[in-house]
Order: structure tokens, then sequence, then C-alpha cells
């Protein structure tokens, strides 16, 4: 006996087509085929995309969702008049959601076009210029063989893809996988402007081992002009065709990003250029970009006369740190990184190079701090007198060496350029950070847990006071980002550059003296509290009193009681400098130990 299961396949928008499905709620009109043109999505009805917002990345699920290969270009185009249009979530698109599941009603004037490479796309890579090979021909996507590839086809590709020079051929470099593979070789002359518009081999290819699947990086479409040098300059970045990129919201996290991706070491300044008039820029989303995207997938078309100028160091850069000042220390010398080795450098030689990355004085030097690395590494001994402005600018040993012991490469560690000036100590005054040049930090947007970080970064324990205090002009000042410091960031890694006249001043919690706790009780009167202890009477009335010299106005005291099962807090204002926490009876269960700590008060507006 057997079970007979008949299958049904619904009509539900699905369309089988080669060995792929493609969804027929969205779709490319008004383009030269089927995979350019402007973006609609039906739900009920056909409707375009508002043009607002859209990076590359979104645009590759529509790509991705037309089986169209990879989104090589968007252009946000204005028509003459709103119309009724779908604006599409990108946090809902991002975390997998089919664009029909992210569509919001709204009117614009703004339209989304885009354009998908339908013949040769990259996957599973880790940004759009990375991944394993695949080859469309007669509706079917295949896989190609790395016998059958070499540089001059990358180059062909890379350039077909919108992407830089390739960075990396490697084969399975991007996972294997079965049937079917692209069957004949390709002979590029390195030149065309498609793969498959490549001579190829006369005879199929049969077979292909395992593990050789081309696995292929580009380089990002990135580059800094008008500099000093390669590594100087205003950022431009290519999606079809170059443009600068917007100045504003910029930080040097996200700069580094770019310093990266040119290859260029660490980002050491970022400037906001104002041009005399508006023209086509790139907006980047630093928040697709902080989730480890390229910048080129974090583009949005806008026009503005704000430019980004950048200057990354191309000589020393710090690796696997929690910060831009500190790493694992790598030297740059003939186009090669090289990890240095602990035996050849010392505290001058640190010094130097806390200085050339715009930090602060080299806080912790110690091997290994920031893993540990195989060859290449830095062959000479560092002879720094300490006052070189470049590391390379030193004097270095005769003799080159051949070993070094493992565990031995230079762990660095700077202080973060901050300080408070203007106060009563180092711990107090206004807060001024040094990105290039010293500047104070704007006054808004200050809450005591972002001034906490200043505090911390200060070794000047916690935040007590923050005050805006306005000053009666505007001066150039730096803006910080609060959410990025919150993240984990540092103070410098989250500035933007701004004009303001409203400063903000610091008190940290460094300057406190400790709080005298005494006792008072209607049996014993008033005792200070001693390390042994006070008695009271038990059902008596007691009172704990906390008390501070005077310092700074408001603020208040917390109160932590501990007994052998349990914690309790207590928080009252602070009057004169005082707070008093009263106890109607006294019972064994207040039995136990008392600690006190004043917390301060954020400063008037």
């Amino acid at each position: 006996m057997y079970h007979l299961l008949m299958l049904v396949l619904w009509s539900s928008g699905l369309k089988a087509e080669g060995n792929h499905t493609t969804t027929e709620a969205v779709r490319l009109v008004g383009g030269d085929s089927r995979c350019a043109g402007t973006l609609e999505v039906k739900l009920g009805d056909w409707r375009p995309v508002d043009g607002f917002y859209w990076t590359l990345k979104e645009a590759a699920v529509a790509c991705r969702d037309l089986d169209c290969g990879s989104a090589v270009s968007i252009r946000r185009r204005e028509e003459s008049s709103e119309r009724s249009v779908w604006r599409i979530n990108s946090y809902c698109v991002h975390s997998g959601s089919p664009l029909r599941d992210c569509l919001t009603s709204d009117s614009s004037s703004s339209i989304l076009d885009v354009t998908c490479l339908d013949s040769v796309r990259l996957v599973n890579g880790t940004s759009l210029c990375s991944g394993r090979l695949e080859v469309k021909s007669n509706q079917w996507w295949s896989t190609v063989c790395e016998d059958d590839f070499d540089q001059q086809d990358a180059e062909v590709v890379c350039r077909e893809l919108g992407c830089g020079a390739p960075s990396v051929l490697q084969e399975a470099l991007y996972g294997e996988v079965e049937a079917p593979m692209w069957t004949k070789e390709f002979q590029c002359g390195g030149n065309e402007s498609a793969l498959l518009d490549c001579r190829s081999s006369g005879s199929d290819r049969n077979t292909c081992s395992p593990g050789k699947a081309v696995g292929l990086a580009c380089s990002e479409p990135v580059r800094l002009v008008g500099g000093d040098s390669r590594c100087a300059g205003t950022l431009e970045v290519k999606l079809g065709d170059w443009r600068p990129v917007d100045g504003f919201y910029w930080t040097l996290t996200t700069a580094d990003v770019a310093c990266r991706d040119l290859d260029c070491g660490s980002a050491v300044s970022i400037r906001r250029r104002k041009e005399s008039s508006r023209r086509s820029v790139w907006r980047i989303d630093s928040h697709c970009v902080h989730s480890g995207s390229a910048l080129r997938d974090c583009l949005t078309s806008d026009s503005s006369s704000s430019i980004l100028d950048v200057t990354c160091l191309d000589s020393v850069r710090l690796v696997n740190g929690t910060s831009l000042c500190s790493g694992r220390l790598e030297v740059k010398s003939n186009q090669w990184w090289s990890t240095v080795c602990e035996d050849d450098f010392d505290q001058q030689d640190a010094e130097v190079v806390c200085r050339e990355l715009g930090c602060g004085d080299p806080s912790v030097l110690q091997e290994a701090l920031y893993g540990e690395v195989e060859a290449p590494m830095w062959t000479k001994e560092f002879q720094c007198g300490g006052h070189e402005s470049a590391l390379l600018d030193c004097r270095s040993s005769g003799s080159d060496r051949n070993t070094c012991s493992p565990g031995k490469a230079v762990g660095l560690t700077c202080s973060e350029p901050v300080r408070l000036v203007g106060g009563d100590s180092r711990c107090a005054g206004t807060l001024e950070v040094k990105l290039g040049d010293w500047r104070p930090v704007d006054g808004f947007y200050w809450t005591l847990k972002t001034a906490d970080v200043a505090c911390r970064e200060l070794d000047c324990g916690s935040a007590v006071s923050i005050r805006r205090r306005e000053e009666s002009s505007k001066r150039s000042v730096w803006r910080i980002n609060s959410h990025c410091v919150l993240s984990g960031s540092t103070l410098r890694e989250c500035l933007t550059s701004h004009s303001s006249s409203s400063i903000v001043d610091l008190i940290c919690s460094d300057l406190l003296l400790q709080p005298i706790i005494t006792v008072s009780s209607s049996m014993y009167g008033v005792s200070e509290a001693q390390q042994q202890g006070a008695q009271v009477l038990r059902r008596s009335t007691f009172t704990i009193c906390c008390s501070i010299q005077p310092q700074y106005p408001g603020g208040s005291f917390q109160l932590t009681f501990t007994s052998s099962n349990s914690t309790h807090n207590y928080t009252e204002p602070a009057v004169n400098h005082t707070a008093s926490f009263l106890f109607p009876a006294a019972e064994p269960a207040h039995q136990g130990s008392y600690s006190s700590e004043e917390e301060g008060a954020q400063g008037a507006e």
C-alpha cells in the first residue's frame, strides 16, 4: 500500500525562472532592460518608491528579488509634482524582510531609479565588491572555476561591477557550491567592459576540482584628491560617477573606514569645508558604515555645499585596539605593514607614535597586549629621542633583526587628547578635545552619562556637574555624537566640526572628599560613626547624617545599608552639604554596615 501526495502550486506572485525564484511584486520600469529603471512595488496597486535614504545596500535587495544580479547604481530623480509612493523602511529590509513587507504609504516628488547587473554577481562576500563569482547565461547562474579565470578576467569583473581594481583572487575564498559550473575558460584582454564580451575557449570543461570556485575581492572605489598625498584630501566615492562626500555628521570613526579602504593606516583628522555653491554629493549613512558595510554600500544621493576633507596616516597604525589610540603597532614600508618587536621599541619611541597619531601621552606599553601575529616583522630597532614628529624620522639600528620571540609584538595605549581648562584643578573646567587643534565642546545635548566618559578618559572618576555656558559670539567647537560615545567609542572618535556660542563646563568626582557619617539617637545623642560602628537602643528613633565640606551646590547623598542577607539604597537631597536619613524605630533588621556617597548635581542651564 502507498500514499499518493499531490502537490498543488497556488498562484502567489512567485515565478520559477531557471535555477531561481523571483517575486512579481517588484519591478523596474522605463529602463533599457527588465533590470534597470524606476523601482516599483505592488501592494494593492503599483507605485514607485521614494528616493530618499536609499543606499546601494537596499537596492541590492531589489536586484536580488528580481534575480538581476548585483546593484551597480542608484539615482534619485525629482519629478515636477508629488504623487503617491511607497517609502521603504531600511532597517526592516536589512533584518531580512522582503521589500513588500517594509512599505509605508507616502507622497513625494523624489523617485528612485536602480540599475542592476544581470550578467555577473559576487555572492556570500563581505561587501558588494567581494564574493564567489557567478555568471548568468540562458537564465542560469553558474559558478566559475579558478582554472578558467585569471587576473585580467578579474579586472574586467571589478570594473563591470563599478568597484576598484582586484585586490584578492583566491579559490574557495567565499565558500564552495555544487554544480552548475561555468564550462568555458575566459580569455579577457583586461580592457573589455563586460566579462561576457571576452573571448572564451572553444571546448567545454566537464569537471572542476572541489575547492576551486573563484573567490574575488575588488578594492572599494574610494579616493582622496587635492591633498599632499594619496592619503589626504577631499573624500570622493564612485557610484556610477565620482562625487565628493557631504561633510555633515562625519566622525573620526567613520573616516577611519575610508582610510582602511584606501590602505592608508589611521584617520588623524577630518574637516568640513564650505564651498560657494551646492553640488551633487554622496551622503553616507554612518549607521550603515558602523554595521560593517563598505562606504560605497552606504551612499545616498544628495546636494550640498559642505564637503569633507580627510587626512590619514600612511606610516604607522594601531590595530585590534579598543580605540584609535590603542592597539598592536604596525609600521608601513615598501607598501607592506609590519609588526614591531617589543625589543626594538621603548618609551621614547612610544611618545613619538602617540603624538604622530594625534593622541595623548603613552599610558600603557606592553607586549602582546592586542594579540600576536605571524611575520612580517619590522627588522630594525627604533632609536627615537622622543621629540621627532614621525616614527620613521627616528634613527634606527644598522643591523637587521632576524627573529622576534613569540608574544613580543608591541601593544601600545595612548591617552585620549582631552582636557578641562580654566577650573580649580585638572578635573574641573571647560571641556576641550584635540583633533588637529584644541577646541571646546558644544554644550547642547550633554548628560551626566556622556560626561562620565570625559571624566573617565581624564582619570578623574565620575561626572558630578555639567553646565552649559553661553558666550557672547559663536566660535569653532566640536559637537559630540552621544550615541557614538555611549556605544563605547571615545570622545575624539565621535566629534563633528561645528560652530556655537554654547560651551560645556564639567566637574569630575576626583575633587570630592569622603563624606562624614554621624549617628544620633534619642538614647545616646550624636556620635561620629567609627570603623567599629555605633550603638543605638532598640525601638529608639535614630538618624544617620551624611555631610561634607562645602564644595559644590546641590547634589544628593546615597546611603547604602548592607546586612547579612540584603542591600538597600536610600537617597536624600543635600541641604547645606548635608543629608539626614531618619529611621523611626531601631530593630534587629537595621544591624549591618552603612556607607555614604555624594552624588553631584547637573548644573543649571
